[in-house]
């Protein structure tokens, strides 16, 4: 058994380099050895605050790279289990093997090709395969930034969920009262919490659910479904706090903002839709990511810099919220500075980090390289 944690081969994740052991053992017929098991904290008897992450591409984090991510040492201490990919769910997706590991960005999985041939998406009727991650190495969402941003400013134990699928929309793959396709990802969300809490009790562990970060609607931007973004997310909303018996769970809501390359016409109307939402659910707010760091030329994806400072400003958001800073929408968007301890909402243009620097030449705890 592997337990790499966070270990780097040549600057590769060891991760990484276990999944492709699988794949070769696995193609000449070595299906039931089990080649790899990254290490999770010690569960013992105690209580931890769940945060669940879903959505589209941005939640998967489908442009940050694994590689990209430096070392941190409080990874190790949270609790993380995963289900990520391309619609509809199933068993090409990158999953943590229905057990909880520590934090970590994910492998490729086994996704499907873009061809006709033998593992061809043709061959099983599917047309919406974008191939998990971008890169080989893997990749990681919000939870990262998330994450860290917490177990710097709180002492709580915590554990993550994720089900995130790219390309996905409300009316397509998250409609709770579908129970055909059209409701199939927002079962994957349900079914995941479940299975992570049923496993932690197990252990004796008790998960307390805490809040929902919800980064999506780019599909939605279109001239059928933005008019119905707001219906569409309230009703999911009000049905998963229902499902999940958490009436009071905290619901963060964000979309990027700069989708199309700014030329979508419909991206405005969604984010008014998120806005709207937030200022009618309780306990709802709807988190700016504008000045997060997008890819080139299209935008349509977070950089690795952006998905976690999104991370970061998600976590800061929450944080905000329940100190009862913040109702309905939160805009203030903060950096703050290794050195001096400042936070400050950024001024000056974006160097390469994709941060911004007000004041001198300060090193910022990105987590970079």
């Amino acid at each position: 058994m592997f337990c790499p944690g966070w270990s780097h081969v040549q600057g590769i994740p060891v991760i990484w380099v276990v999944l492709q052991v699988k794949k070769f053992l696995q193609h000449f017929g070595f299906l039931g050895v089990s080649v790899w098991c990254v290490c999770s904290p010690p569960l013992r008897a105690e209580q931890r605050d769940l945060i669940l992450i879903a959505g589209q591409s941005n939640a998967v984090g489908y442009d940050a790279i694994a590689t990209d991510l430096t070392e941190s040492p409080e990874d190790k201490n949270v609790l993380f289990w995963w289900r990520c990919g391309d619609p509809p769910p199933d068993e090409h997706d990158s999953t943590s093997s229905h057990q909880w590991l520590g934090l970590q960005p994910q492998p490729r999985g086994n996704p499907l090709a873009k061809n006709s041939g033998e593992a061809g998406e043709a061959n099983f009727g599917l047309k919406r395969q974008y191939g998990n991650f971008a890169k080989d190495v893997g990749g990681f969402g919000p939870e990262m930034g998330l994450a860290r941003e917490l177990r710097a400013r709180e002492s709580k134990a915590l554990a993550i969920v994720k089900a995130a699928f790219s390309g996905t929309g409300m009316r397509t793959d998250w409609n709770p009262a579908d129970a055909g396709p059209g409701g199939a990802c927002y079962r994957a969300l349900l079914s995941e919490t479940k299975a992570a809490t049923t496993a932690a009790e197990a252990k004796g562990v008790t998960l307390r659910l805490r809040a929902l970060v919800w980064v999506q609607g780019e599909s939605d931007s279109n001239a059928a479904d933005a008019p119905l973004y707001a219906e569409n997310l309230g009703a999911m909303l009000e049905t998963l706090r229902r499902d999940l018996a958490a009436p009071d769970l905290i619901v963060l809501l964000g979309i990027n903002t700069h989708y199309g390359n700014d030329k979508n016409p419909f991206v405005p109307r969604v984010v008014e839709a998120q806005r709207a939402v937030a200022a009618k659910l309780p306990r709802c707010v709807y988190v700016d990511t504008s000045e997060a760091e997008t890819l080139l030329p299209n935008r349509s994806h977070f950089t690795s810099a952006g998905t976690l400072e999104i991370g970061k400003r998600f976590a800061q958001a929450l944080l905000r919220l329940e100190a009862g800073g913040n109702r309905g929408t939160d805009t203030f968007f903060s950096h703050q500075c290794r050195n001096c301890g400042q936070n400050y909402e950024p001024t000056a243009k974006k160097l390469n980090g994709g941060l911004k620097r007000p004041h001198g030449p300060e090193v910022f705890s990105n987590g970079i390289n």
